[in-house]
C-alpha cells in the first residue's frame, strides 16, 4: 500500500469531509493513479482547480501519484498571476459565456437581465450542455457535482448557493464581472442581443396604449420580442441596483 498527503486551499475545502477541511490529510493507494483521478475521488471537481504542486513543483492532472507524494491543491486564480507555473486551465476565463443546468432558471434570467450571455433550457441534458460548453467556450454553472467530474468538461463552477437571489451575487463575484454588467442589453427570454428599432414598425405588435405613450422600442435579434422601457423596467432597474449594491458590500 502507497501513501499520499494532500492540502486543499481555500474554497476547495467545500467538497471535502469535515475532517479534510484546511489540514493535510493522508490517502492510501496501490496500483497507478493520475492525480486528477485521486482528487476527484475525494469529491473536488477538476474544473474548480488552477493549480497542483507536488513537493513543491507544478503538475499536471496527468501526473501519477507516487508513494509519499506530498500535494497542494489550489482553486481558480483571479487576483494574481501564477502563469510561470502549470496552470491547469487551457485559457483564462474572460470574455465570459455561460451555460445553466436545467435547474438555474432565475439565475439564467438574471445574467441575461445584466447583459451576460448564459445559454439555458430546461430540455437540456448533461450530454448537451458539456458538448455545447465545449464547442462555444462556456463556462458551465450548475449544483450538479457530476457535471464538472466528467473529464471532458474544461470550464465549470458549482454553485454553492440554492436561492437565486445569492446565487447572481455569487457569480458576479466569483468571475469578477460587476464592471461587466451591461443590462438590458439581451433577451431575458432567449439570450438574443436587444436592438433599437423604429416606433412606425411596432405598431401592429404592442398594444396600442403602449404604442401611444412610449416612443423608444428595442427588439430580439432573435426571438423578435419587443421592449420598452414601462413599469416592468422601472422594478427590474431597481432589482439591479439592489444587487449591484450587495456586490460592491461584499467587495469592500
Amino acid at each position: 500500500m502507497k501513501r499520499a498527503y494532500f492540502r486543499f486551499y481555500e474554497e476547495l475545502n467545500d467538497f471535502l469531509s469535515i475532517e479534510r477541511i484546511k489540514v493535510e490529510f493522508e490517502h492510501e493507494f496501490w496500483g497507478i493513479v493520475a492525480v486528477k483521478d485521486m482528487i476527484q475521488s475525494f469529491g473536488v471537481p477538476h474544473t474548480e482547480i488552477d493549480l497542483i504542486l507536488v513537493n513543491g513543483t507544478s503538475v499536471g492532472f496527468d501526473y501519477i501519484v507516487n508513494d509519499l507524494d506530498r500535494f497542494s491543491v489550489y482553486p481558480v486564480f483571479e487576483s494574481f498571476d501564477i502563469g510561470n507555473l502549470q496552470k491547469l486551465r487551457s485559457e483564462l476565463l474572460r470574455n465570459p459565456k455561460f451555460i445553466l443546468d436545467v435547474h438555474l432558471g432565475k439565475l439564467a434570467r438574471s445574467m441575461r437581465l445584466m447583459g451576460f450571455d448564459t445559454l439555458y433550457k430546461n430540455t437540456f441534458n448533461d450530454e448537451e450542455i458539456v458538448t455545447i460548453s465545449n464547442e462555444q467556450k462556456r463556462t458551465i454553472l450548475t449544483r450538479d457535482l457530476g457535471i464538472l467530474k466528467r473529464n471532458m468538461v474544461d470550464r465549470g463552477y458549482w454553485l454553492r448557493n440554492t436561492d437565486p437571489k445569492k446565487q447572481i451575487l455569487e457569480v458576479l463575484k466569483r468571475f469578477h464581472l460587476l464592471n461587466e454588467i451591461n443590462e438590458f442589453s439581451r433577451c431575458i427570454s432567449c439570450n438574443g442581443l436587444l436592438v433599437k428599432i423604429e416606433k412606425s414598425r411596432v405598431e401592429n405588435f404592442v398594444p396600442l396604449k403602449v404604442f401611444n405613450f412610449y416612443e423608444k422600442f428595442y427588439e430580439c435579434s432573435d426571438c423578435r420580442k419587443i421592449y420598452w422601457k414601462g413599469s416592468h423596467y422601472r422594478e427590474m432597474k431597481n432589482k439591479l441596483n439592489v444587487i449591484k449594491q450587495n456586490v460592491k458590500r461584499v467587495y469592500d
